[in-house]
């Protein structure tokens, strides 16, 4: 027992001195960039302005650094602000009043600028509105009931992770949406059968992305076709179809919960943490973000809550923002539902959705009796407050990614594309793979992977018939894009996932890295095979790539469990 302690206060120690190390090395660096100025003149003229370092591998240093910090230091808000601040004075070669302007005002880049951006604007307000919306039903004793209610059908740890599953693959008409509500609806359940919030949020998040990329109907199609160029030729719906069983990523991820859920199978940082609550500790670290969890003793207070309480809001949220979202795409001006929902504004789709659902909740709760008006104005300041968090993560983030863009990261990787459309088209799907896998690691965004990617591809292939490689092309990109997307700890879905579960962020990160990277490698071989097949075949031997690499992720995670463990891993008898 002693040397536990003493070995918990000796780890404790190091973090501290590891912390101060940084910090010194940080301040280092943001003082000899400061020290710049002085040597720069005074004032920089910004018509026609370009950085020293525009469109090199050096555009990718504010997002990376961001990235390592927030993994090593476990600070997510620092990590963000300190590559923010390397990105600003990147951009202004040291000018210290050219970077603060940039850094706060300037235009699609600036922080101010991206919160006075209507669709940011819009993802703000829904993601307050939901979690009023979850406060709301947690009020009413919705959340609880159903609890209950679960607890009689859900018998079993691996029920409760399938279950999550399931759902998530249900809800899939937007990540967003996804992540809090599977969230919110799951989360007592899966305490109850003592299932990790670090397991919670990968679950949550494995089934939000990457479902919605394979889904015809969501705002992640709308995404991907609008950004087919208008005068490629190409149908963008029609495409979108066609890269669906090209996406390896998705397709794999989707397997590996099963097979991880079913088999008890856990591996990386994650083990730890299942571990742990099989123990009672579903946090494993001490940061509690968002508290300490659901409290389960307010028998008498919640004792009104019935499930129609949770499950009625629900499904009009659900329908208010398909038709939210089909509204916006001309659906009541005479667009057929699909090219609505191609053609749909998610942000203000989903604003409208979600604020119509409030006003028939608030309806439904006054004439049921399950809350006073006081109560529901309460939940207002209380659901406002549970999205502070996310919220900040979010502006600091698009904050990072506009720098990148003022970099000129997007020239930079079409400069890589294009390079590799010639001698190496067979192997292109592959590069494009890894290609998007980075930049969205590193932007933290994938619908702005899909935009800067998608045109690069479409020009490559464009002028010829060799429309099966620019499927798998496409699908490669589309696949790249959620891979990093769902690694990164600066992009959306995985802040909203954090969120939905409410699991401290880096935890989240640091125990689903293992799970994508080793589903982005076997997706990688998967576009090799079909890259060879695509280029040398005319018919549709490529499609062999999606069975061939679907065994070899079954084959992977076998050998992963022979070699660590399946059952034993997890506390499991």
């Amino acid at each position: 027992m002693g040397k536990k302690q003493i070995s918990r206060e000796e780890k404790i120690r190091r973090y501290k001195t590891r912390q101060r190390i940084l910090t010194i090395i940080g301040l280092s660096i943001v003082a000899g960039l400061i020290v710049m100025t002085f040597i720069m003149p005074g004032h920089v003229d910004e018509e026609n302005y370009q950085p020293a370092i525009y469109a090199t591998f050096v555009a990718m240093v504010p997002p990376i650094a961001a990235i390592i910090l927030a993994l090593i230091t476990k600070e997510v808000y620092s990590s963000l602000f300190f590559g923010i601040i390397i990105g600003a004075l990147l951009y202004s070669n040291g000018n210290l009043e050219l970077g603060l302007n940039t850094m706060l005002y300037k235009e699609d880049a600036g922080l101010i600028s991206k919160l006075s951006d209507s669709w940011n604007v819009g993802i703000i307000v829904f993601l307050v509105l939901l979690g009023i919306m979850v406060a709301l039903m947690n009020e009413a004793g919705g959340s609880k009931a159903f609890g209950h209610w679960a607890s009689k059908h859900i018998k079993t740890r691996v029920g409760a992770q399938l279950a999550t599953f399931v759902l998530g693959v249900l809800i899939f008409v937007d990540d967003y949406f996804n992540c809090l509500t599977v969230g919110s609806v799951m989360r007592p359940i899966t305490d109850r059968h003592q299932t990790s919030r670090a397991k919670l949020a990968y679950l949550i998040d494995a089934t939000a992305a990457p479902v919605c990329i394979i889904a015809p109907i969501s705002s992640w199609a709308a995404a991907v076709t609008s950004s087919v160029p208008e005068d490629s030729g190409i149908n963008g719906f029609s495409m979108f179809l066609t890269t669906i069983p090209y996406n390896f990523y998705a397709l794999t991820t989707i397997l590996m919960i099963i097979y991880v859920t079913t088999r008890k199978f856990d591996f990386g940082p994650m083990r730890v943490h299942e571990r742990n609550a099989l123990n009672g500790d579903i946090f494993t670290t001490s940061e509690r973000p968002y508290g300490e969890g659901d409290d389960d003793d307010e028998g008498d207070k919640k004792s009104r809550g019935r499930v129609i309480d949770l499950v009625f809001p629900i499904i009009v949220l659900i329908t208010c923002c398909i038709f939210g979202m089909v509204y916006t795409g001309g659906f009541f001006d005479g667009e057929d539902f699909i090219t609505a929902f191609a053609n749909a504004d998610a942000s203000q789709g989903l604003v409208l959705g979600s604020m119509t659902t409030l006003l028939i909740s608030f309806s439904f709760y006054m004439i049921r009796g399950s809350l006073t008006f006081k109560q529901f104005m309460g939940c207002i300041a209380k659901g406002f407050s549970t999205m502070v968090a996310p919220v900040l993560i979010l502006a600091m983030a698009w904050t990072l990614s506009g720098m990148t863009n003022l970099l000129g990261l997007r020239e930079f990787v079409y400069d890589i594309v294009n390079n590799s459309a010639g001698s190496l088209q067979m192997f292109l799907p592959m590069i494009i793979f890894l290609v998007a896998l980075f930049l969205a690691f590193a932007t933290g965004t994938s619908w702005g992977t899909f935009a800067i990617l998608i045109p690069i591809v479409c020009s490559v292939f464009g002028q010829s018939d060799t429309y099966q490689m620019m499927a798998i092309s496409i699908s490669a990109c589309l696949a790249g894009a959620v891979c990093g997307d769902h690694c990164s700890p600066i992009s959306d879905t995985t802040i909203m996932a954090s969120a939905g579960a409410q699991s401290d962020h880096v935890n989240h990160v640091s125990t689903q890295l293992p799970y994508a990277l080793t589903a982005a490698a076997v997706s990688a071989v998967g576009f090799l095979l079909a890259g060879i097949l695509g280029y040398a075949t005319e018919s549709n031997m490529a499609l062999i790539s999606l069975p061939v690499t679907l065994v070899l992720m079954i084959v992977t995670l076998i050998v992963m469990e022979k070699i660590l463990g399946g059952k034993k891993s997890a506390g499991q008898s």
